[in-house]
């Protein structure tokens, strides 16, 4: 069991190191992270008096 535990806690520490890999070189290989900008309007109706 303890051999277990040691696996999975080893494969989410490499998992976790290559998310933070991927971040940080993710642009220099061509990955876009940034959020898609475009104007959004929406009309409003006011009720009062």
């Amino acid at each position: 069991m303890g051999k277990l535990f040691r696996a999975l806690l080893v494969l989410l520490l490499l998992a976790a190191v290559a998310l933070v890999a991927y971040a940080y070189l993710g642009p220099i290989f061509g990955a876009d992270f940034s959020a898609p900008q475009s104007e959004v309007r929406v009309p409003v109706e006011l009720q009062g008096e």
